[in-house]
């Protein structure tokens, strides 16, 4: 119940129609109980054979003897209105008070899953935003080794599981148990000696169906688990099916999500056929309970006389009344261990702990003034550093260059700049103050960045430019698109700036989606401008185009390029040319080819190709 508890603060928004669903769950158990008892008064007047029988007055002699006051009364008003209005009319009372007792119970019924409608889907809604939020949030190191599936599956289904599971709990946990309640206080009413007859067999019931339930949890997690691994495939799938038809490899990723969807049909009939055992054996327990009942009331009737018939009927109705919440309450139980796996997964990643969060006396930077200063720094991602006392100064106003082999540390740096990740040793200062002690939206927000792959959205131009500035107006996204070397293209599409382009943007070229995104770029206006690698992909031909439109970007901007292609960067103010994690060498394009090193060797393998 742990997670439960967890889950259950999400309810506390919801109170109020959590406390509604209370009081209407109250009032279906309390009439739910009352119909069986209703039935008495009718079964005396179908099966009245004491016609001219006259009854005494009750005296109320004390709680203790209600039971006879109660009998009497009633024996007493039946056997008068019959002589005064006749067994007909008497009938037709007795059945509008059944009828009144049953629609109060289904109409409280009603009101109760009303008001929990909106307790159950604000719970699921306010998880789903929460596990979105802290999605977002977590660092890139979070998610390297956990599939997308996986994380989709957590969001959509984990946590579907919990509003059908745990969610229902809370529905159940008033209802059912109250109905239990006032039931056996009626059947006690009517027979203690019977009730306590009963109680000799729900133990044995509830032991043998508790035994059931014990693997569900573990079966419920593998299915949980297998259902993100094929989503994962799913994902992988869309995501390289020009690779996949281009390398006719559907039938490798068939063969997987085969395997797959098959290791899921297994786990699933294994949990369901479990879980579908519940329902079957808390029933036949219950009739065995019931025919019991009618072996050992039939000798109250029949040989003790201490129980009327039509009592007894009604308590049959009674008993055979706590079978429902009593499989309810069961299956609950169920509920609550396959609950418990889904909540296990959400709760993993809305318990994680950010390393990059924020400190509590973080600052807010809203300017860039002298420099970005990167002071002896080491980091790895795993095991290995990539980086090794690494120094280096960019001065505002500045183009810096960094250029080298793959797997040099390049990127890294632009990841540790922007604080994608946090650096092992040394820091990372903008104006002297270290980007650990500045609140990361402050710092982002002094930020432009344009990544080798250009990563845009399945929404129209306009939407995907406004990611950098959400306030601009259809000028100045003009105007960043002219910039950008972008508006020669979107001008001639059919809805200029509206236009759809697709998923990651595949409606367009390669050039095109690089060009939006140095716009987005150019739109936000930041300081420091941050590029990844953003013409290595492209032809000949796109490369001017984008190149022409960083230069425009990069006028009185400070800027970390990195690059694969040294043609682009012969202009910067400094080259430093990097090797596992090291400077080898730096300075301007000229002094480089002047010292016939690493960069110059780097500069004829280029012209080479």
């Amino acid at each position: 119940m742990n997670y439960f508890k967890q889950i259950l603060r999400f309810a506390k928004p919801y109170k109020s129609y959590g406390i509604l669903n209370i009081i209407c769950n109250i009032f279906y158990a309390l009439f739910s109980a009352l119909s069986f008892i209703a039935l008495i008064p009718m079964l005396k007047v179908l099966f009245n054979k004491d016609e001219g029988i006259v009854y005494p007055k009750p005296e109320w002699k004390g709680i203790v003897s209600s039971k006879e006051y109660l009998t009497d009364s009633l024996n007493l008003y039946i056997s008068d209105t019959i002589a005064s209005e006749g067994k007909l009319q008497v009938l037709t009372y007795m059945i509008i008070v059944i009828i009144s007792i049953f629609m109060l119970k289904n109409l409280f019924n009603y009101l109760a899953m009303y008001f929990i409608t909106f307790l159950r889907n604000g719970v699921l809604r306010d998880i789903r935003d929460e596990l979105y939020e802290k999605t977002i949030s977590l660092p890139l190191s979070f998610f390297s080794e956990k599939r997308k599936g996986d994380t989709m599956a957590r969001i959509s289904t984990d946590v579907l599981e919990i509003q059908h599971s745990f969610l229902s709990i809370l529905e159940l946990i008033v209802r059912e148990p109250l109905t239990i309640i006032f039931t056996l206080i009626f059947m006690f009413y009517l027979s203690t000696k019977l009730t306590l007859f009963v109680f000799i067999f729900i133990p044995i019931s509830g032991f043998l169906i508790s035994l059931i339930g014990k693997t569900l949890k573990k079966h419920s997690d593998k299915v949980q688990q297998e259902q993100g691994f094929f989503l994962s495939i799913v994902e992988e799938t869309l995501g390289g099916l020009k690779v996949i038809k281009g390398f006719n490899a559907e039938g490798i990723f068939g063969k997987k999500f085969k395997q797959s969807t098959k290791r899921f049909f297994s786990y699933s009939n294994t949990l369901l056929n479990r879980q579908n055992l519940a329902s079957p054996t808390s029933e036949f327990l219950g009739i065995c309970v019931i025919s019991v009942l009618l072996w050992y009331g039939g000798r109250l009737v029949f040989i003790d006389g201490s129980l009327e018939s039509e009592m007894f009927l009604a308590y049959i109705g009674l008993a055979y009344n706590i079978l429902t919440p009593a499989k309810a309450i069961s299956k609950a139980n169920y509920g609550v261990k396959k609950g418990n796996a889904a909540a296990e997964r959400v709760l993993e990643i809305l318990n994680t702990t950010s390393p990059l969060q924020d400190h509590p006396d973080a600052k807010e930077k809203k300017e860039f003034t002298s420099d970005i200063s990167i002071e002896n720094i080491s980091f790895k991602y795993e095991d290995e550093y990539v980086l090794n006392n690494f120094s280096l100064k960019v001065p505002k106003g500045s183009s810096v260059a960094l250029v080298g082999q793959s797997g040099s540390g390049k990127s890294t740096i632009a990841n540790l700049v922007t604080r994608f990740y946090d650096v092992n040793k040394g820091s990372i200062k903008i104006d002297d103050v270290d980007i650990k002690d500045l609140t990361k939206h402050s710092l982002r927000d002094l930020m432009g960045l344009v990544t080798q792959d250009s990563i845009l959205f399945n929404e129209s131009i306009k939407n995907n430019l406004l990611v950098g500035d959400p306030t601009a107006s259809d000028e100045e996204i003009i105007k960043a698109l002219k910039i950008a070397n972008a508006w020669e293209f979107v001008k001639d599409l059919p809805a200029g700036i509206e236009t759809n382009i697709g998923d990651s943007g595949n409606k367009i070229s390669g050039g095109q989606k690089q060009r939006l995104s140095i716009a987005r770029a150019v739109l936000k206006n930041p300081p420091i401008m941050i590029l990844d690698e953003a013409t290595s992909a492209l032809d000949t031909e796109s490369e001017r185009l984008v190149q022409s439109a960083l230069e425009n970007m990069m006028k009185n901007r400070t800027s970390i390029v990195i690059a694969h292609r040294l043609s682009t960067i012969q202009n910067s103010d400094l080259i430093v040319v990097m090797q596992k994690g090291k400077i080898v060498e730096q300075g301007t394009h000229d002094e480089l080819i002047f010292k016939d090193g690493i960069y110059q060797k780097l500069v004829n393998m280029q012209s080479l190709e």
